[in-house]
């Protein structure tokens, strides 16, 4: 049972870190991307204009 439960903790705490590594590599990858470019800086001088 315990070499059960060590193998299956090991591969879940791998699967986890390959799982968030992908995640924000595309986090990464979509902010970055020249075509959004223009829509992150709309955003950020959305709070300096005035209604």
């Amino acid at each position: 049972m315990q070499t059960t439960y060590h193998w299956l903790a090991g591969f879940a705490q791998s699967a986890g870190l390959l799982y968030f590594v992908a995640v924000f590599l595309g986090v990464c990858v979509y902010a970055f991307w020249p075509k959004n470019r223009a829509r992150f800086e709309q955003a950020a001088l959305n709070p300096l204009r005035e209604d």
